[in-house]
């Protein structure tokens, strides 16, 4: 049986919104609950800190990478002085091909999330 591990009340994770708990990043993006591995490719910054861009992608807190929270695949590399060495955003993308950001299952039980 897979551990499970409480996040919130139902009532706090509104569109938008990412919390941590244990490994994961726990959000509402497009109506959709996700879990994914909370550690950035990049630097490992915690995802957790991140925020929902208008596509529905969870973005780094730190350099601005993009991830997809359905695939864990990164959509954007590195942003700000990143994103000037060549090929440096292209490389993080094709990690992420081969070894995307981790994913939970979210589930609400009672009123509240957990992810598992």
């Amino acid at each position: 049986m897979a551990s499970r591990r409480e996040v919130c009340p139902a009532s706090e994770m509104t569109p938008g919104v990412v919390k941590g708990a244990g490994r994961y990043a726990v959000g509402s993006a497009d109506g959709e609950l996700f879990a994914v591995t909370r550690r950035c490719r990049h630097l490992y910054a915690d995802l957790a800190e991140g925020t929902i861009d208008d596509d529905g992608c969870l973005t780094c807190p730190w350099h601005g990478s993009k991830y997809d929270v359905e695939t864990g695949r990164m959509v954007r590399g590195p942003q700000g002085v990143f994103a000037k060495i060549p090929g440096l955003g292209l490389a993080f993308k094709a990690i992420t091909l081969v070894l995307p950001l981790g994913r939970g299952t979210v589930v609400e039980r009672g009123g509240t999330i957990y992810v598992e």
